[in-house]
């Protein structure tokens, strides 16, 4: 276990004051630079592109000049990759057998379809961010030094001076998240020990050291988390920052601000996309979905799932 000792920068004291115990921002030197608006869409086009190549917001996507034997491949490999998402992702194995049974296997197809969209819609956006957030703030020009640590954990790291002369540089350890609610309750100690962990053992680190959990989209401005039956921190060192302190330290622009821009850019260089409910699914995909449910033995031969009890033997294999 790696030994978490409080970091010695100054904090705010005030023992009634919502960010007690938080990083006294006041300290630390001011942005005296504003990222111009079509610079901000530059990186904000990049942030974009390099989301895509990670994780593209679309299942399908085809290219123009496709022949029809390719697509009925790709779809029926999607269909494929649909039913391995359809086992990984179970939330509730029990109450999904209940759910399913006698549901025809195209309904539940069409469904997992909508499902998995939504989350690379989610998985995108993540990326995006956290691309944003970085070159934000190397552009931002605040900061002694900005990386991307590629760390589990951890996306940045930057390094910022305080005010007074004579201090040893602070080094924030960043990790972008789309929400609070992207990790769920039992993960975040886990989380938090992994990224104070990256900080302790960065063997270029002067100075103390602050993590942080960016929430790219919450409202809010900034806490400590601590464990709900006992009220003590997880880390004295690790704060949460939501998207109205977030954005305005590392960008140097409010969150509406981003937002609006990022719309701008959206607007410029595409089409709305459709919502998950109007894509149109192609047959081959919902078909080789249906056929592997017939292989591991889910359905009878009308496409129905008619034994809750196999689902559940199935949710739960190794």
């Amino acid at each position: 276990m790696t030994r978490i000792t409080p970091q010695n920068y100054p904090r705010i004291e005030d023992k009634d004051s919502n960010f007690s115990g938080c990083l006294d921002e006041t300290t630390l030197v001011p942005h005296t630079h504003k990222i111009p608006v079509e610079e901000l869409k530059k990186l904000i086009f990049t942030a974009i592109s390099n989301a895509n190549k990670k994780s593209g917001r679309q299942i399908l996507t085809l290219p123009a000049d496709i022949t029809k034997e390719e697509s009925v491949k790709i779809f029926k490999r999607e269909g494929q990759e649909l039913f391995a998402y359809f086992k990984k992702y179970v939330s509730d194995p029990a109450a999904t057998a209940h759910q399913l049974f006698k549901k025809h296997y195209r309904d539940v197809g069409r469904e997992h379809f909508r499902i998995r969209t939504l989350q690379k819609e989610r998985m995108n956006s993540g990326w995006r961010y956290q691309f944003l957030a970085l070159d934000c703030a190397q552009r931002s020009r605040r900061f002694i030094s900005v990386s991307d640590i590629g760390a589990a954990e951890g996306d940045f790291n930057a390094v910022i001076a305080f005010r007074k002369k004579g201090f040893q540089p602070l080094s924030i350890y960043v990790s972008v998240k789309n929400r609070s609610n992207t990790m769920g309750g039992q993960d975040w100690p886990k989380a938090i020990h992994a990224l104070e962990a990256y900080a302790i053992g960065d063997k270029n680190r002067i100075g103390p050291y602050c993590c942080v959990f960016g929430i790219a989209m919450d409202r809010g401005e900034r806490y400590i988390k601590v464990e709900r039956k006992s009220g003590r921190p997880y880390s004295v060192n690790t704060e949460i920052w939501l998207s109205d302190f977030f954005w305005p330290f590392f960008a140097n622009y409010g969150y509406e601000e981003i937002m609006q821009v990022v719309l701008r850019v959206l607007i410029d260089v595409s089409s709305p996309e459709l919502l998950a409910s109007q894509i149109e699914i192609p047959d081959e995909l919902l078909e080789s979905f249906g056929d592997s449910c017939k292989a591991a033995n889910l359905i009878d031969d009308d496409g129905n799932f008619h034994d809750p009890y196999r689902l559940v033997e199935f949710f739960c294999e190794k």
